[in-house]
């Protein structure tokens, strides 16, 4: 008897064994573990299948889940570290499945009442007035005309609007695990609310007192969120300006304000500046293979002058020459984080004059804050170049060592390079191709960024010593970063050395 030719689409409907690791959590005696479990599921499986499928084998284990289409936010767990919604979620062979970084009911189901409850709701106008004109004349009112939102801002309430309360930007923030912060969704519902001309007061002191000015801007929250909603630049610093303009400013970014406006630089300056120490127009050793016109910014220029130096001579020895204008200035990236708008248009300006060079089509930094803010926040000048972070560069034009370090270094991501301008895999392969043995550390905001390092110290010292323990795990001899203000505040918050990846390309020129 010939036996039946199994096709491609039989095999859609045939269930595969897949194996995976799910924590778990018994309420009765607080025992937390690992169980393994492999169940059979169709190709194309969704996480939540997988738990469903476990369900079936054990009754006991619990799960969240109700329209098993990505809009109700029911079921979000983690996978392998990261937040998602399990019914949206595709399943693979080995996941690691956990709750969120909430109080745990049991197994995978979370407490999400507390979270919830710190969404601030709206106090409408409108109910507020209806209920004022009872009290005098006993007679129903209706909504006024001039409380219904505007074209422009139904637009960017619908933007807010769109959140699920599933709570994973919560279960992602750094900042929440060290101080009392209500959180991004708490943020990202005070902006809702303030742009609502139907809202009865302003709220702006409550969203303070919640911690506005403790997120640090990491990106962590929409790189998560099953929506997408840029709650850092569409919630955090709107709010923040809000408070700028209320005069709730933290008193250290005020300083951090008056700076720039006297100096037009946001670090103090220290004995030696980088753009004193170096020619306009720096030529490489040999042939020129490319081009570009350097962004400096302010902490390299002032406090890590050495660093950027290091920059140099790994771009002479490879053919890069480098247009270096002596007029740029802040990017504004500090005021844009703090809230503080007044002088940006000018840097802006200042900046995309001096940047602006004929012929040369790549302005190259070396500061992640200060790339995402170029990339992201100038778009409206309509810049005539296009900006790349070192890493984008040394890829581009294949920079690597003919030697590596006998040592073995972990990769620390600055939030402003892996969040904002999602580069990741480019550090790690140059890094790689550096040292003896890279071993890989989880993305993790080390507190140093959206002005908590100046404005909320002890907060920022927290992540800092948080992130010294992910170091500590990896047991690489040194972390290495590409970011001025990770690698300064780092430098206080681990037992390892920490260098820049261009300094470990550099001692590999002197070798």
């Amino acid at each position: 008897m010939s036996k039946m030719a199994i096709t491609p689409h039989v095999l859609l409907h045939v269930k595969q064994p897949i194996y995976v690791r799910v924590r778990r959590y018994n309420p009765d005696n607080e025992q937390t573990y690992i169980e393994q479990f492999t169940v059979h599921v169709y190709p194309g499986a969704r996480v939540i299948n997988v738990l469903q499928a476990i369900k079936d084998q054990d009754s006991t284990f619990m799960f969240r889940m109700s329209c098993e289409a990505g809009q109700c936010g029911s079921c979000a767990v983690h996978v392998n570290g990261s937040p998602v919604l399990a019914c949206v979620w595709p399943a693979s062979d080995g996941d690691l499945i956990e709750p969120l970084n909430l109080p745990v009911i049991r197994d995978l189901m979370v407490d999400l009442v507390d979270g919830i409850a710190k969404i601030p709701k709206i106090q409408s106008s409108a109910s507020i007035c209806q209920q004022e004109c009872q009290d005098v004349c006993h007679e129903k009112t209706l909504s006024p005309l001039h409380l219904v939102p505007s074209f422009a801002e139904t637009k960017e309430i619908k933007e807010l609007a769109a959140c699920l309360n599933c709570l994973c930007c919560v279960s992602a923030c750094p900042a929440v695990k060290v101080v009392d912060f209500a959180g991004p969704t708490a943020m990202r519902g005070y902006m809702r609310i303030a742009l609502d001309p139907r809202e009865a007061r302003d709220r702006i002191q409550d969203a303070v007192a919640d911690g506005l000015f403790s997120c640090t801007t990491c990106q962590s929250c929409w790189t998560v969120c099953p929506k997408h909603i840029k709650t850092p630049g569409k919630a955090i610093e709107k709010l923040r300006a809000i408070a700028s303009d209320h005069d709730l400013t933290l008193p250290r970014h005020r300083e951090i304000l008056h700076l720039i406006e006297r100096t037009g630089r946001s670090v103090d300056s220290s004995e030696k500046l980088f753009l004193d120490l170096v020619d306009e127009v720096i030529e490489p050793y040999g042939e020129v293979k490319g081009e570009v016109v350097f962004f400096v910014g302010c902490m390299f220029n002032a406090r890590l002058p050495d660093t950027a130096l290091d920059m140099v001579e790994v771009m002479r020895h490879n053919g890069i020459r480098l247009i270096i204008p002596k007029e740029q200035v802040c990017c504004g990236s500090p005021l844009i984080r703090t809230g503080q708008r007044s002088p940006l248009l000018s840097l802006m300006q200042q900046n995309m004059q001096a940047l602006s060079k004929p012929g040369i089509a790549t302005v190259m930094t070396m500061c992640a804050g200060c790339g995402s803010t170029l990339k992201h926040d100038y778009e409206d000048l309509d810049l005539p170049f296009v900006v790349k972070d070192v890493c984008e560069v040394m890829t581009e034009f294949d920079i690597k060592p003919d030697k590596k370090l006998n040592i073995s270094a972990t990769y620390h991501d600055p939030c402003h390079l892996f969040g904002g301008q999602e580069i990741s895999k480019e550090p790690r392969v140059l890094l790689s191709a550096a040292v003896e043995r890279f071993i890989d550390m989880p993305a993790q905001c080390c507190g140093s960024g959206g002005g908590v390092k100046a404005g909320q110290p002890d907060e920022a010292n927290a992540l800092g010593e948080l992130r010294r323990e992910m170091i500590r795990e990896t047991g690489a001899d040194i972390v290495v970063t590409v970011c001025p203000f990770c690698e300064y505040h780092l430098a206080d918050h681990s037992d390892k050395p920490v260098k820049n990846l261009l300094t470990i390309y550099r001692t590999l020129l002197e070798s």
